[in-house]
């Protein structure tokens, strides 16, 4: 029986059960498990091939630079080109499955650059691995689309709209903090 199957079946019983101060504990307990179900539904499952482990990359470098952009419009062979680092490309969409560094040696900094698994419509609600890709985006100084120049303008939009809907600022300057010192004494 799969997640949510018994999801439905704890639900069921919820309704089922009659509420009164006699079952407020057991409702509780459906409750929780319900919770438990739906959290267990937003993470990845285990053994699985690109598991999270993939995308836990150690910073490196003076910068890190995320490339995101999705299937198939270039980011594996960007990286190949400018690092050096292999990372495979292919015909077929979601050829890369996990998070691949490389490396750029400009003068004497190193800037990391991070070939990320195409995001598609949705990622920003975890549609196709879209929360843990757009978390190593959010790790990363800066976010740099990639976009197919023969597609049309709304996959600019539609990245975009997925990557300011988790609380990304694209092309936005840094908002100024101003702290200002108190003498303290008159408070004590």
């Amino acid at each position: 029986m799969g997640i949510i199957e018994r999801i439905k079946e704890i639900e069921a019983e919820m309704a089922r059960t009659q509420k009164n101060k006699a079952t407020e504990y057991h409702l509780g307990q459906l409750k929780a498990k319900i919770a438990k179900l739906r959290t267990q539904l937003l993470e990845p499952p285990k053994g699985s091939s690109g598991g999270g482990e993939g995308f836990e990359v150690t910073k490196f470098g003076h910068g890190r630079v995320a490339l995101i952009g999705f299937p198939s419009v270039g980011k594996s062979t960007l990286l190949t080109m400018l690092t050096g680092t292999h990372s495979e490309a292919a015909s077929y969409e979601f050829t890369t499955l996990t998070c691949i560094p490389g490396i750029i040696h400009y003068n004497d900094t190193k800037i990391q650059l991070l070939d990320l698994p195409g995001i598609i419509e949705g990622a920003s609600e975890g549609k196709g691995r879209g929360r843990q890709v757009i978390a190593v985006a959010k790790s990363s100084d800066i976010v740099l689309m990639v976009l197919d120049a023969s597609k049309s303008e709304g996959h600019r939009q539609i990245l975009t709209k997925e990557l300011e809907a988790v609380g990304l600022r694209l092309n936005k300057t840094t908002t100024n903090i101003l702290q200002k010192e108190k003498n303290w004494r008159h408070f004590f």
